[in-house]
């Protein structure tokens, strides 16, 4: 089943990105590319920003934010209202970020993962699904931290 993917990327994600859209694209996604488009220096805020209002406002199911290490973007994209974005470097962080935290936006790092391993990681996020039960009571537990901001 096709997902709506909102992308977004600083100028250290930017090539990482290029190819995650190219892959996401060829398996039938609709990718909305929030930028950054090239390598001159720009702030991972500005796109965890995008990518999670996207993801908030129900125009992507999914967000996928990538900078150098993944962590400064993962770091700005959870400080959106609703977002729990999580930074994985395997396909068990990702499957499991989804499954045991609802986890809505998966952060990579193109310093840290090679292209191969980043399309792993991204298939094994959009495959997987929260399994409620347990794990839903710590998931509303972030909500109620959430919305003590």
């Amino acid at each position: 089943m096709p997902l709506r993917l909102a992308l977004g990327a600083d100028h250290a994600g930017v090539n990482l990105k290029a190819a995650v859209a190219t892959h996401l694209r060829g398996l039938g996604h609709d990718v909305t590319d929030h930028g950054a488009f090239d390598t001159s220096s720009v702030d991972y805020p500005d796109y965890a920003k995008k990518v999670g209002e996207a993801v908030r406002a129900g125009q992507a199911d999914l967000g996928i934010c990538i900078c150098g290490s993944g962590t400064g973007i993962a770091i700005a994209a959870n400080k959106l209202h609703g977002i729990r974005a999580a930074n994985c470097m395997t396909e068990l962080h990702a499957r499991m970020a989804r499954q045991h935290n609802d986890a809505n936006v998966l952060c990579l790092g193109e310093r840290f993962v090679g292209v191969g391993l980043a399309l792993a990681i991204v298939e094994a996020f959009l495959s997987a699904s929260f399994e409620g039960g347990r794990h839903a009571k710590r998931v509303e537990k972030i909500g109620v931290l959430d919305d003590a901001r």
